[in-house]
């Protein structure tokens, strides 16, 4: 991210728009966060149509520009569309085309799939939608590779999202990829959400909500984030938790979603990703410092994870290497670098 210039996301509103996807992008990339130490994303509104809009649940929204505002975005946001079933209108498919051609990031949650799937910006690529509509968009753009059972896909410059709450994790994957991973925690921890969910939305398909217990596993998750350089297991889990291990296993995946072994691994990675980003210690030290046998662990776990190397990460998202980043920005844009 640069320092001259707020990285700018316009997020695209129309008539009937889904007010809790757009929700989403308001509340991720345009309010304010002066708690973070950086400067936060530009946020601003498109409109496909004129006047004020009609959203679901009775809202009216009144948009200060039309699609010209798509003109100087760094990324485009779509929350959904009205309509699986309607094309978009033609000039709002070029204006996402012009915008793609120049560099900008598409990100569209949810059906909204189905405008970059209509811009033709999805063929030949991996997408997902919500799964009510992946058969839809997998027969109408068979050019697609549509992955109806994860949370989110990113292409590089095109992401796309599951249904609905999806949206929130592939924003979050976005501040993550922007800003590194602990500012990703922060604003999910100000969202109270994960900040990184397992599995895939198939878990969501036509399952029942499991009834959390009152008193949960609040304070054995507590107890074991303290812990994550030692060797815990789920016994470790069951006996601070003063159950046998299998009502502890059971448990576990009816309040988290996933296995003890599952969630300690991720939150090792998300330990080796802070780890990274705030220190020169090598490898094998943050492999030891996190809880994984040796740093050929660490980078398995991480490659597999994150589609990327611990080093690379570093290179990506260290302090240092961004202050290294920010200093070259400012020398190239000076003046005296430019004689």
């Amino acid at each position: 991210m640069g320092t001259t210039q707020r990285h700018r996301v316009a997020a695209l509103v129309y008539d009937r728009l889904c007010t809790f996807e757009f929700g989403i992008l308001v509340e991720m990339f345009g309010l304010p966060r002066p708690e973070l130490p950086v400067d936060w994303y530009h946020f601003s509104l498109c409109s496909l149509d004129a006047g004020p809009l009609n959203a679901t649940g009775g809202v009216r929204i009144q948009a200060r520009q039309g699609l010209a505002g798509l003109r100087h975005a760094d990324t485009i946001a779509i929350p959904g569309w009205r309509d699986p079933d309607e094309v978009p209108p033609a000039p709002l498919l070029r204006g996402l085309r012009r915008a793609h051609d120049r560099g900008a990031r598409l990100v569209a949650l949810c059906s909204g799939a189905f405008v970059l799937a209509a811009a033709g910006l999805l063929d030949g690529k991996r997408a997902t939608t919500h799964w009510r509509y992946a058969d839809k968009l997998r027969a109408r753009y068979p050019r697609i590779q549509v992955e109806p059972d994860v949370l989110y896909v990113d292409e590089g410059r095109v992401l796309t999202s599951a249904g609905s709450a999806a949206g929130i994790d592939l924003c979050l994957h976005v501040v993550r990829g922007d800003y590194g991973a602990e500012i990703a925690n922060q604003v999910a921890r100000r969202l109270v959400v994960p900040p990184h969910r397992d599995g895939g939305q198939s878990q969501y398909v036509r399952e029942p909500m499991p009834q959390r217990s009152p008193a949960g596993l609040a304070s054995v998750l507590d107890w074991a984030l303290g812990r994550l350089e030692r060797p815990l297991g789920l016994e470790d889990l069951a006996r601070q938790a003063n159950m046998s291990v299998r009502t502890l296993a059971r448990r576990f995946v009816r309040e988290t979603g996933t296995t003890p072994h599952r969630w300690l691994t991720h939150q090792r990675l998300h330990a080796a990703q802070r780890q990274l980003e705030t220190t020169d210690d090598s490898i094998d030290v943050v492999a030891e410092a996190v809880g994984f046998d040796t740093a050929m662990t660490l980078r398995h776990h991480f490659r597999r994870a994150y589609g990327t190397t611990p080093t690379a990460y570093r290179r990506r998202f260290s302090v240092k290497a961004a202050s290294r980043g920010a200093i070259a920005r400012r020398r190239r844009a000076s003046p005296a670098a430019r004689k």
